[in-house]
């Protein structure tokens, strides 16, 4: 077998057989199959597609490319969460340790954020201490110990994911639908959990930025998933306007840790609140309800819990950046528009985010935002407050938000549903 036979069978539009992705997928891990030659394949797969049998051996091809995580072991049902990506989606944070107070345990592989959506380990790495580099053992005995754990994924799962990833990200292929699903979910198959639920945000802070292409994504993943033995559904949940009021590392920790003391922001404790239930069904675990877990402080306690287990102090203060500015309202009316993407766009210009994975981060940088879509405001009512270390950064946020909210007369906003769709295998 060789490559070219598989890249024109896939530039002519062929079905790929079993033994032809199972080859090339081991073949280009081991270098065998060369950067230009998996391109060629990556965009024959980006412009004619592939079967439901095709993306599952796919997958599978990737998982058998390393390790995959055991929780046998454990003598409760393993749940977890993916989230497609957005702004101000912090809804991990408080969503893990929550579950793990209802009674199910949340391995959960997270990753840094890359342009202008946010990383969980960046947000949870502002706090003094935590660790997201764990070993099998480590996270086994934060498991144990908290009922979840969130840390970074090893070099051993699925590390032909990682090589190609990197590849589509450089030869223009990101946006195929069966590599999209087949990256995300071989990695959380890898991951060992028992059920997931996927949160497929839709709108331009979104990968996603229509409805339809959001829901042929979650498709194809919950197919995967219920091919591969994981118990998988998806939610498609909005991203046209930020979640909650928090964007950035640090400011989103606090928000997070307001909704696990019972308050926070309403959006983000319904989506979590929905997606707990939702990963409990899954798993088959029907004790606390995750609303009664918020108000007692078990949530919060299984936070704490976790964040020491980590090598984090729950009780330390939370960078801040020095500088702020705030940008007010130009006229009375209603919050008729504020756009995810400019308001991520601009969290990234302050320092929340990077451009390159080895960029640093800043902590304390991001928006503050104090009125959402639909609410009434007053002409010079603050609309958000930018943080940042270095107040020259200001200037390119502020371009960033340019064009990206609107006051209008009475009018109110069209806004997508906080859950648009639901979907099961």
């Amino acid at each position: 077998m060789d490559a070219i036979e598989v890249i024109r069978a896939k530039r002519d539009g062929r079905e790929l057989s079993d033994e032809q992705i199972a080859w090339v997928v081991d073949a280009y891990t081991r270098g065998e199959v060369a950067d230009e030659q998996m391109s060629s394949l990556a965009m024959a797969i980006l412009l004619n597609g592939m079967g439901r049998r095709e993306i599952g051996r796919w997958t599978e091809a990737m998982i058998r490319s390393g390790s995959r995580m055991d929780w046998s072991v454990l003598d409760r049902p393993t749940t977890d969460k993916h989230s497609t990506g957005g702004v101000g989606d912090k809804i991990t944070l408080p969503l893990a340790p929550l579950v793990a107070a209802c009674g199910a345990y949340v391995p959960q592989l997270s990753g840094r954020g890359l342009g202008h959506t946010g990383g969980t380990l960046d947000k949870l790495e502002s706090i003094p201490g935590w660790r997201a580099s764990l070993s099998n053992d480590e996270m086994l005995a934060v498991l144990r110990e908290a009922g979840a754990v969130i840390c970074a994924a090893g070099d051993g799962l699925a590390p032909a994911d990682k090589k190609l990833y990197a590849l589509r990200d450089v030869t223009g292929t990101v946006e195929s639908i069966p590599l999209i699903a087949s990256s995300i979910m071989s990695k959380k198959i890898a991951e060992g959990t028992g059920a997931l639920v996927l949160d497929v945000k839709v709108g331009s802070g979104a990968f996603m930025k229509d409805v339809d292409a959001a829901r042929e994504l979650a498709r194809t993943m919950v197919d995967l998933g219920t091919d591969h033995g994981v118990t998988t559904v998806a939610l498609l949940t909005a991203m046209d306007r930020p979640l909650g009021l928090a964007v950035g590392n640090a400011l989103e920790v606090e928000e997070s840790i307001e909704v696990l003391s019972g308050g926070g922001p309403s959006d983000v404790v319904e989506l979590t609140v929905r997606l707990a239930r939702e990963m409990l069904a899954a798993a088959g675990v029907s004790g606390k309800d995750p609303e009664a877990a918020l108000k007692d402080g078990s949530a919060m306690d299984a936070w704490r819990r976790m964040i020491t287990a980590q090598g984090g102090d729950p009780d330390a203060k939370l960078p801040k950046a020095p500088e702020t500015l705030e940008i007010t309202a130009p006229s009375s009316g209603v919050l008729a528009r504020l756009d995810a993407y400019g308001v991520g766009l601009a969290a990234w210009r302050l320092g929340a985010g990077r451009a390159r994975k080895e960029d640093s981060v800043s902590f304390g940088a991001g928006v503050t935002l104090h009125a959402k879509p639909g609410d009434t405001v007053r002409e010079g009512q603050p609309l958000m407050t930018l943080h940042a270390d270095d107040p020259d950064r200001f200037t390119r946020a502020l371009q960033a938000l340019d064009g990206a909210y609107e006051v209008a007369g009475t009018s109110g906003p069209s806004l997508l549903p906080l859950v648009i769709d639901r979907l099961t295998a």
